[in-house]
């Protein structure tokens, strides 16, 4: 077995970022840096959603080899390449995704079925949308932001106000960050038959316009915790400050539409998460 083609298979580096974001929403839902004695919680919390997140990222691969073949910067993917059989891979995915949910179901009922669900709307949904209808990122947002309300849940075992917060601003982070994505590779997205909304409206004008949207949004909804409880002035600070590097680099792109640009705004978009789990951290173990 190539173990490092499976590895590749499951999109690691999404993982982490996925784990990230879960991270954030355990942490904000203990409103402080919690005690030892819920690491435990944590760490079988963080695997199941990993194994979750592992999982869609593998059947996602088996049901888009086809396309990727077909695209430049995915053609050597591990099933179109020939490395791994999709069978082979449906397989390997299905034991991932249901591993990650029956890990979580130690944690708790309700981070178990959010995991489902994400898997679910990210195979089921998101994928065949993304060569149907351009809506497909604001709607593939949807999955891509749950991973931090399961990292609430994991804490609380409850979907209240601040996990919608949290769900809230990742939902809005995902758009200049995949808008960027998909107007650096839009000639590949159009090759692969992918309805992107660079490929749709080939201006960027409706994109550009999604994209700074989404980034006021983002400024707007990131400050709310810090307004309502529980994070403070620090967190308050640092959100804003962070809020404002993504909104410029998404009006810079905006206003050249250059691929540099949109390069720019994704790696804004990649700093913007980490940044905004350290000063929440920060805050919490100052207050």
């Amino acid at each position: 077995m190539n173990f490092r083609a499976y590895w590749r298979l499951c999109k690691p580096g999404i993982v982490r970022m996925v784990m990230l974001t879960a991270g954030f929403g355990w942490l904000f839902a203990h409103e402080g840096i919690p005690g030892l004695s819920s690491v435990p919680n944590l760490l079988l919390g963080l695997l199941g959603i990993g194994l979750g997140a592992a999982g869609s990222a593998v059947l996602n691969n088996v049901l888009e080899y086809q396309f990727d073949a077909k695209m430049h910067r995915t053609q050597n993917r591990e099933i179109p390449s020939g490395k791994i059989e999709p069978a082979h891979a449906l397989g390997f995915g299905l034991v991932l995704t249901l591993a990650g949910v029956g890990l979580l179901l130690a944690v708790n009922l309700l981070t178990a079925f959010l995991v489902l669900l994400t898997a679910f709307l990210y195979v089921a949904v998101y994928t065949p949308l993304k060569r149907m209808t351009w809506l497909n990122t604001s709607i593939g947002a949807i999955p891509g932001a749950l991973p931090i309300a399961c990292g609430w849940t994991a804490a609380t075992g409850t979907m209240d106000f601040g996990a919608w917060i949290a769900f809230a601003i990742l939902y809005a982070w995902q758009h200049p960050h995949f808008y960027a994505i998909a107007w650096m590779y839009k000639e590949d997205y159009a090759r692969g038959g992918f309805k992107m909304l660079s490929v749709t409206d080939p201006s960027g004008t409706k994109l550009c316009l999604h994209s700074l949207l989404y980034a006021f949004f983002l400024l707007a909804v990131s400050i709310v915790p810090a307004l309502l409880g529980p994070a403070g002035w620090i967190y308050a600070i640092g959100a804003f400050a962070l809020g404002m590097y993504m909104l410029l680099g998404t009006v810079k792109f905006t206003a050249s539409r250059s691929v540099e640009d949109a390069r720019g705004l994704l790696k804004a978009s990649l700093i913007y998460l980490p940044g905004l789990l350290a000063v929440l951290a920060i805050d919490f173990a100052v207050f």
